[in-house]
């Protein structure tokens, strides 16, 4: 049960739990303004039924109870194709002042959905997000160089890293410690894990997603790009009986999509 947007139950730390005809029960953990249960009332036509939580309990039970939305949203990824472009998509999004009036967080669903798609069509290992005093940046790593793809508004940086952590299932609550996690999705016809890692700054949140798509990691030697040297003198040194092979290299180099390269086609 979702009756209320995510990010309004994050800001507000509101949330629905149940509901029948006579009444909503709604958990909080800091308490609301009058405001807030006026605003609630209207929206759910319902009397309210209050019940105070802990902040753990309040924040593990919004992390499930947004799970399913959450896998709605890796679901539409699959969908995207050609039809997103990112410039396009920024200047569809509303102003940073009307989406947080509307605490609507399906922008940022799009978004997020949007990048991981064009992160995955360009070939990149990696995707920053990273918040800044002043505004949020976000790069793509492609061929262990990273370039600059978007500048959202600087406001809009906890609702994306908050978003991302529901997808990864982590505790959005947490904004100290560093914390790694996983989503599995498949955009464009490929299956795509994503590896999660949230590390706090003086700024806010850092998030960078490594993308491990599984279609690279069946590519054969030839069609690694290799020069055609490289590739006869690896192909030599493979076969050896005896000896090792290092593959060295930095961050998201191919290392592992070689190994496994050669893997298949050698069966060592």
């Amino acid at each position: 049960m979702n009756a209320l947007r995510f990010a309004y139950a994050k800001r507000y730390g509101v949330l629905v739990v149940d509901q029948d005809e006579s009444a909503v029960k709604v958990i909080y953990h800091q308490t609301p303004s009058l405001k807030v249960l006026a605003e609630m009332r209207r929206h759910l036509q319902l009397p309210l039924k209050l019940e105070w939580v802990s902040d753990d309990v309040f924040n593990q039970q919004l992390v499930k109870t947004y799970e399913t939305n959450s896998t709605v949203a890796m679901q539409m990824a699959e969908n995207l194709g050609e039809a997103f472009n990112l410039s396009d998509l920024m200047q569809e999004l509303p102003r940073a002042e009307d989406l947080l009036d509307k605490q609507d967080d399906a922008p940022i669903i799009r978004l997020l959905n949007a990048l991981l798609s064009e992160a995955i069509k360009d070939g990149a290992s990696d995707v920053h997000i990273e918040t800044f005093e002043n505004h949020v940046t976000i790069r793509f790593r492609v061929d262990g160089i990273l370039r600059e793809v978007l500048e959202p508004p600087r406001v809009l940086a906890p609702l994306i890293v908050s978003r991302i952590k529901v997808m990864a299932k982590l505790d959005i609550a947490e904004k100290r410690l560093p914390q790694d996690g996983r989503i599995t999705l498949h955009i464009g016809g490929r299956a795509v894990d994503v590896r999660v890692s949230i590390m706090p700054t003086n700024h806010g949140e850092r998030a960078v997603l490594r993308l491990l798509d599984k279609q690279s990691a069946r590519l054969d030697l030839a069609e690694l790009g290799m020069a055609a040297p490289t590739l006869a003198l690896l192909q030599s040194l493979v076969v050896k009986p005896h000896g090792i092979l290092l593959v060295t290299g930095p961050t998201g180099s191919g290392k592992t999509t070689t190994l496994y390269a050669v893997n298949a086609a050698y069966n060592v």
